[in-house]
């Protein structure tokens, strides 16, 4: 399909979706079935055998599954959120639950019971969605364990209506190539991920962030608090007129930056000169 971009099309020689019938060439097409990531978090790769991450897919996403095969271990699908496709750990999946809930703090434990005192079975990140089946005092019981009430807003009731109020949350967050969670994230991840904490959706990376979130502002334009700065495979926020704040391999984490320090390191790096500023 002409133009098509791969990241985003369910479509190979031997297989494509149904959808795609009558657009793109292939041995065989199928429907897919509903899925949901049911572990803390998924990685996502462009193939079975990729040595570096796509995207990571937070618990509680769906996706669509189009392939599962036995001898990888590994399932193709392409997720609901943003239409990101790629290959993930098949065990990772199970049958979809409407989520209740997300997780609206950087981090928090899901505990096998109601007791903060126990050995934690797990850690959820700032974004994973669960379903809540059930409430014990302090915790809301979840498929995952018992995890504390004030960690967890509802789907329809998001705490924060500031995207870099969340990103500010991930300050110190490692940085991680493909990252997007508070174990880990990447500069497009925590953009993606400060949108989604607002009700808003976003493309996953930074050249789709740069075509499709907000409005292009003019160059000589002001800055403000939520802008997005985007250079060549790179974004950050805006924490006020003069200040970046993005997820960095120079600091190898979320950090702070006067913009114009990040400008001249950029540049120098021959990484080249910002290449759009747009307001969410």
């Amino acid at each position: 399909m002409a133009g098509s971009d791969p990241r985003l099309t369910v479509a190979r020689p031997d297989l494509a979706a149904a959808s795609l019938r009558g657009l793109v060439d292939a041995d065989r097409y199928v429907t897919g079935r509903p899925a949901m990531v049911t572990v803390p978090l998924a990685d996502l790769r462009d193939r079975p055998d990729a040595p570096a991450l796509s995207s990571q897919l937070r618990a509680g996403a769906m996706v669509t599954v189009y392939e599962e095969d036995e001898s990888t271990g590994m399932a193709w699908v392409q997720a609901g959120a943003d239409s990101y496709v790629g290959y993930l750990d098949r065990t990772a999946l199970g049958v979809p639950v409407e989520p209740t809930h997300i997780v609206h703090v950087r981090q928090t434990h899901a505990y096998p019971e109601a007791n903060m005192k126990r050995r934690p079975a797990l850690a959820l990140s700032l974004g994973a969605a669960v379903t809540v089946v059930g409430e014990e005092g302090d915790f809301l019981r979840t498929g995952f364990g018992h995890v504390p009430r004030q960690h967890l807003a509802p789907m329809g009731a998001l705490p924060d209506s500031d995207p870099v109020t969340v990103a500010e949350r991930l300050v110190g967050t490692p940085y991680l190539w493909g990252g997007t969670s508070a174990f880990g994230i990447d500069c497009s991840g925590l953009v993606q991920l400060a949108l989604a904490m607002v009700g808003r959706d976003g493309p996953r990376d930074a050249d789709q962030q740069e075509a499709a979130v907000g409005v292009r502002l003019d160059p000589d334009a002001p800055l403000r608090r939520g802008d997005l700065v985007f250079w060549r495979g790179h974004v950050g926020w805006m924490a006020d007129d003069r200040t970046l704040l993005h997820a960095n391999a120079h600091a190898m984490a979320v950090s702070f930056e006067p913009l114009r320090d990040a400008m001249a390191r950029i540049r120098d790096a021959g990484e080249g000169d910002v290449t759009a500023v747009r307001r969410p």
